[in-house]
């Protein structure tokens, strides 16, 4: 394998990532279970998502906790041997509780430990491209809720249990990918070197770069601004997601159901695409561009579909969900390319998952969205929302960089 070229660890990386990140897809795995129990409300579907939210966090924590100490590829298997034993006892639930053990606690925590040790592992063969590598990687993980989705429609039918042996094929399909995957997550050598070409690539250079540990960098005041940031940015692209649904069927009454699902999905689509773009784009323009760039797509999304409504054209909110899943996309990727370049990798994977915490905050994006929504009765709200999520995070961003000049000014 030592000759094996850098980018076959990335496929790795993606393959596994396409597969864990189908937590995302609960709206779409819910629904069969939601038509089997009528009597369940949708807070009580809805809580498993959170509960999934929370222990993500909580695997990839574990993570970076043992990274150094274990051999990423164990998180690998032990995530495969998780998610098949979550799957397979969600789909032999008859409660809510067993549910949220199931899906919630097992799978969500199998996620988040396989995403750790993926981000953790596969970033190290890429020293000279943090931003793009974040990009690609994060491009499957944030895809997979679309296609997996798909692939669970097509292949569920629509009577009634249908689901629960769709769940057990998801689980062994999951375990088998990711049991072989792992054999091929490794990290370089002590002596890796990027090729010639890449280390000549021009790139942007961090002039306040450390390496830090988890507890250095909790005591500094950037990354508290970030982890704000990180936060109402996410707010801002979870509640766009949970009611784009809604803020579709509103304006295109007229419009197929199939249409819908399909215009909603490009949310997804662009989101997959804006973070490959805009991890790339890290690694040349740094991260205040990269921050405001978000920002800035977050409010010209908000605007463009306010505007959509105003006029009832389908076609102008088509646009404002590519622009919304664009900036949406450039959230997760910056995270990681942050970590890296402000505070270094020796210590990344726990550092990376301390950021990662910030999901649970923003989980809470979408229950202010429609929250929102029941008091004024308009998804007017939502995009006043995003709008307000977005200058907010302008202003922190533009503390970071004052941060920044405060930490060369003392020589760091």
């Amino acid at each position: 394998m030592k000759n094996v070229n850098r980018w076959f660890y990335a496929v790795i990386g993606v393959m596994i990532l396409l597969l864990v990140g189908m937590v995302y897809a609960w709206s779409v795995l819910s629904t069969p279970i939601a038509q089997e129990f009528p009597d369940w409300s949708a807070a009580q579907l809805s809580l498993t998502f959170t509960i999934v939210m929370i222990f993500f966090c909580v695997g990839c924590m574990a993570g970076g906790f043992l990274a150094g100490r274990v051999d990423a590829k164990y998180y690998i298997w032990i995530s495969a041997v998780l998610f098949l034993a979550g799957f397979f006892l969600a789909s032999r639930m008859q409660t809510p509780a067993m549910l949220y053990l199931g899906f919630g606690v097992i799978c969500g925590f199998a996620s988040g430990l396989a995403y750790n040790a993926v981000m953790g592992t596969i970033g190290k063969w890429f020293p000279d491209q943090q931003g793009l590598i974040s990009g690609v990687l994060l491009m499957g993980f944030g895809i997979s809720s679309f296609l997996i989705g798909k692939l669970y429609q097509a292949a569920t039918p629509e009577t009634i249990g249908a689901w629960r042996q769709s769940f057990v094929v998801l689980g062994i399909v999951t375990a088998v990918v990711l049991a072989v995957c792992g054999f091929f997550v490794k990290k370089p050598g002590a002596g890796f070197q990027p090729p010639a070409a890449a280390r000549q690539r021009k790139r942007y250079e961090n002039p306040v770069a450390m390496e830090a540990s988890t507890g250095v960098m909790l005591h500094k005041p950037a990354f508290w601004l970030y982890y704000l940031w990180a936060v109402l940015t996410s707010a801002a692209g979870l509640a766009l997601v949970s009611q784009a649904t809604g803020i579709a069927r509103e304006i295109g009454a007229a419009v197929s159901a199939g249409t819908i699902a399909t215009v909603v999905g490009l949310i997804s689509i662009f989101n997959g695409i804006g973070r490959v773009i805009l991890g790339g784009l890290f690694d040349k323009a740094g991260r205040s561009v990269i921050m405001q760039t978000v920002n800035v797509l977050f409010i010209l999304a908000s605007l463009v579909m306010a505007l959509a409504l105003r006029t009832g054209s389908f076609a102008i909110l088509v646009a404002g969900f590519i622009v919304g899943g664009l900036a949406y996309g450039g959230v997760t990727p910056t995270n990681s390319a942050f970590v890296s370049s402000y505070y270094g990798m020796k210590h990344y994977p726990l550092n990376f998952s301390m950021i990662n915490t910030n999901l649970i905050l923003a989980s809470f994006g979408s229950t202010l969205a429609g929250a929102l929504y029941d008091m004024t009765g308009s998804f007017m709200s939502t995009y006043v929302m995003m709008g307000v999520l977005a200058a907010a995070g302008i202003l922190a961003s533009a503390a970071i960089s004052l941060c920044d000049r405060r930490t060369l000014a003392a020589g760091k």
